[in-house]
This record gives C-alpha cells, sequence and structure tokens, in this order.
C-alpha cells in the first residue's frame, strides 16, 4: 500500500499496472493530502510507501520515526499554475503571474481555490508565492482553501471558483481548466516530492520492488507523461 500526495493519482495507477503486470505485486493506493496522509501514518495506518509533496511532512515522519531514512529519495518535482474555467480569459492577469495583477478585480467579489494555504503542501506553495509576488494580502481574505489540490482544482473546473492555483499536472489533467498564468518558480520552495518506505509497513519485500520500480526508467517514465520532471539527476 502506496500513500500519495493527490496530485500524483494518475501516474501511481499507471505504475500500478506495472508493479502488476512486471512485479506480480498487487498495487494499492491511497490518495490525500501530503498532511493528513502524514498524520494517518503517524497514527498507524497501514502504508507501506509515502509520497509527499514536499519535504516537510517527510521530515515530519522521520521525527517520529515513522519512515526508513535509507531509503528516502526525492522522486519527481512540479510547478505551480494559476487556473480558470476552460473557455475563461480574465483580464488583469499577466502571465508569468507578477506583482502587477489585480487578483482582487478578477475574483471581482468570488474565491481563489487553493489547497489549505497552512498544511497541504499545494496551498503552503501557493502562500509563499503569493506572498513573495505582493498579492497575498489583496486574497488572503477570498480564498476557497480545500484539503488537497485534486478538490482546488475541481471547484475551477465546476465554475465555482474563476480562479485556482494548482500544480502545472493537474491542469495538465483536467480538460475543464486552462492555464491563465505561470507561477515564477523562483515565488516559492522547490515543488520536490519525496518517497521512502514507512517503518512499520508489513510488506516489506514487496515495499522495496515497488520502490525500485518508482526509481527505475519506466517508473519515472510514467511521471514524466504526465508532466512531471524527475528530481534524480
Amino acid at each position: 500500500m502506496i500513500f500519495a500526495a493527490a496530485s500524483t493519482r494518475e501516474a501511481i495507477l499507471s505504475i500500478a499496472k506495472l508493479a502488476d503486470d512486471d512485479l506480480g505485486i498487487d498495487l494499492k493506493a491511497s490518495f490525500a493530502g501530503s498532511s493528513a496522509l502524514a498524520r494517518q501514518i503517524e497514527s498507524g495506518a497501514p502504508a507501506d510507501l509515502f509520497l509527499s509533496a514536499n519535504a516537510a511532512w517527510m521530515d515530519y515522519l522521520a521525527a517520529s520515526n515513522a519512515i526508513e531514512p535509507r531509503s528516502r529519495q526525492d522522486l519527481i518535482r512540479n510547478r505551480l499554475v494559476l487556473i480558470a474555467p476552460a473557455g475563461s480569459v480574465p483580464a488583469g492577469v499577466p502571465d508569468p503571474l507578477s506583482a502587477s495583477a489585480d487578483l482582487g478585480s478578477t475574483l471581482a467579489g468570488r474565491r481563489l481555490a487553493i489547497a489549505e494555504p497552512d498544511s497541504v503542501p499545494a496551498g503552503i506553495y501557493a502562500k509563499q508565492a503569493l506572498n513573495a509576488l505582493g498579492l497575498w494580502a489583496a486574497v488572503s481574505h477570498r480564498l476557497a482553501p480545500s484539503a488537497d489540490v485534486r478538490t482546488a482544482l475541481a471547484l475551477v473546473e465546476r465554475g465555482e471558483a474563476p480562479l485556482g492555483i494548482v500544480y502545472a499536472t493537474d491542469a495538465r489533467a483536467a480538460p475543464g481548466v486552462s492555464v491563465v498564468s505561470m507561477i515564477p518558480d523562483g515565488s516559492h520552495q522547490p515543488i520536490v516530492y519525496p518517497i521512502a518506505l514507512t517503518a512499520n509497513g508489513a510488506l516489506r519485500q514487496a515495499a522495496q520492488k515497488v520502490l525500485a520500480l518508482f526509481l527505475s526508467e519506466s517508473g519515472l517514465a510514467a511521471f514524466s507523461a504526465r508532466g512531471f520532471e524527475p528530481a534524480l539527476q
């Protein structure tokens, strides 16, 4: 069982098929915000592997000896984008996003969809970027915070929010949204996804084989096909 950040869903499901075909391993997966998954693992949830959307939640588990530290590897990278419902062309939003953006006027009293900015990695990165660009004050009282990035994406896709900040890979997988603006990489911490074996996983031998598959050329290709960049050089 792998506990994985919601943004990796399609790639993980593809790798699960590889695990079944190539290794004879039935890889199960649970997807949610990294914060929720880390707390579940800390509480004894039956995970054998953890793939986090930031280092902080992996560090959190490492501090409580809940992962196998020697197995930890930075696996993939991502980017942030500002999105709108497909067909929408918001005014006053430069690309790439900059301090000149008038997001308050663009929102027109509605809300900006992001993941929870104080705990979920996608939201943490979004808050960092908005602060760095001098835009946080204009939108901090107009947020629609979500438990994970896919929920934020869905709010925009359904037209319930006129703008959202999500990972580039999420926008790529959702035909109901369009990318309005790229968010500069330098405005937030690098978006790196670490993976590790958990300390108390029940299926250690199978988990080690699956971890090797994730780190292999075919595993990384499954992520690259969905817009992720390899963190391993």
